[in-house]
């Protein structure tokens, strides 16, 4: 296959793969808006809701590293892909069939596992497109197609709540988008059984026998300061609430916006990085680490600035971290390396969540100040890996 016709197969396996995650997070995503208050309505008390939150993201990614690992030993990437669509795509149906929160709670996490078991995979077979249409352009199609469910699915469920409907209704219906993903996935599998020949040989820089290099590390610890400094939805959706700063059903939206910005930012961050570089990296994580003043101490205007620069960190770790990694690591270790990035990224989010909730029983102030410092901690730890890469 020459070049040209390698990268147009390349883009079509990005498409598809896309629209997957695009009515993926179109599932999820709206599950997840209303999750907290549906547990309340059986009976979870607030500390019971952020645990199971917590927990389940802790879950979500610490698994990771694992089904990462696991992927590479195999090299049976798309069972991986499979199974975990599987289970989080039906995990949020199943929502509304539940009798109490334990039930409830137990899916939650069980949608978040599911999720841990594919992205790995999913993002070792994506890598393997980066090599002929370029990394960046590849993770933020990606993120913009995947964002952009996370865009659609809370505004359907916030619509069906303002009609009337209610939380039960709402997770039913996200069972069409559910099936209709999982069909897609075995779709791309019928369509690209052999994702890795996306990639041709002359194109692996690194042997494939060495350990994960210094760069690697160092992106991985900048990555996980970045996730401490962003506040979890769940306190800043209880913030939002506590003082007012927009009426209730009007904060599904302000999530839609920010996903939305996710999208649009991981499209745009993408391009860019294909065409300037890992200087990107810095201007889109500068950007970010402005999120908290907004979203703490502004009016509803001032909330809605705050959540667009929230939006940008989402769009630019979908987008340009994954990018960054691609370039750092050998071929055979792609799921591992995903997996392990992941793995870090998650946990040091719950932690700096955890972190920024107690600050918040003493001080927004601290919180805010929390947030932009460790988010800023992370550029110079970019600039010294890019010399090193």
């Amino acid at each position: 296959m020459n070049k040209s016709a390698l990268a147009k197969s390349a883009f079509r396996f990005v498409l598809v793969i896309g629209i997957v995650n695009l009515l993926a997070d179109f599932t999820y995503e709206g599950g997840r808006a209303v999750v907290g208050p549906f547990l309340g309505s059986l009976g979870a008390s607030a500390a019971v809701i952020g645990f199971v939150a917590g927990f389940g993201e802790f879950v979500g990614y610490a698994l990771r590293s694992i089904s990462g690992y696991f992927a590479d030993r195999t090299h049976r990437y798309w069972p991986f892909a499979f199974a975990g669509y599987a289970l989080n795509q039906l995990a949020v149906p199943a929502l509304a069939l539940v009798t109490n929160w334990q039930m409830g709670a137990t899916l939650v996490v069980a949608e978040r596992t599911g999720r841990a078991i594919r992205k790995p995979a999913m993002d070792a077979m994506l890598s393997h497109a980066g090599q002929s249409i370029g990394a960046g352009w590849v993770f933020g199609l990606n993120e913009a197609l995947d964002q952009a469910g996370a865009t659609a699915g809370p505004l359907l469920i916030a619509y069906i709540l303002a009609s009337h409907g209610t939380y039960r209704m709402g997770f039913a219906v996200f069972l069409i988008p559910a099936i209709v993903c999982i069909a897609t996935v075995v779709v791309a599998r019928l369509l690209y059984p052999r994702p890795h020949e996306l990639e041709l040989p002359s194109a692996e820089l690194l042997p494939t026998t060495i350990n994960l290099a210094r760069p690697f590390w160092m992106y991985l610890a900048a990555g996980a300061l970045v996730a401490a400094g962003l506040a979890d939805f769940s306190l800043i959706s209880f913030h939002f609430q506590k003082n007012n700063t927009i009426a209730p059903n009007v904060i599904p939206i302000f999530y839609a916006a920010a996903m939305g910005t996710s999208a649009i930012s991981g499209l745009i961050f993408g391009r860019l990085f294909d065409k300037f570089g890992r200087s990107i990296a810095l201007l889109a994580f500068f950007l970010s680490a402005g999120f908290a003043p907004f979203v703490f101490f502004g009016n509803a205007t001032g909330a809605l600035i705050g959540m667009i620069l929230w939006g940008i960190g989402m769009g630019a770790e979908g987008s340009v971290l994954r990018a960054l990694v691609t370039g750092v690591i050998p071929s055979a270790k792609r799921g591992t390396a995903f997996g392990l990035f992941d793995a870090g990224f998650g946990i040091a989010w719950f932690l700096g969540s955890a972190a920024m909730g107690l600050l918040y029983e003493k001080s927004i102030f601290a919180v805010a100040v929390f947030s932009v410092v460790v988010q800023l901690a992370a550029l110079p730890i970019f600039l010294f890996a890019k010399q090193k890469s």
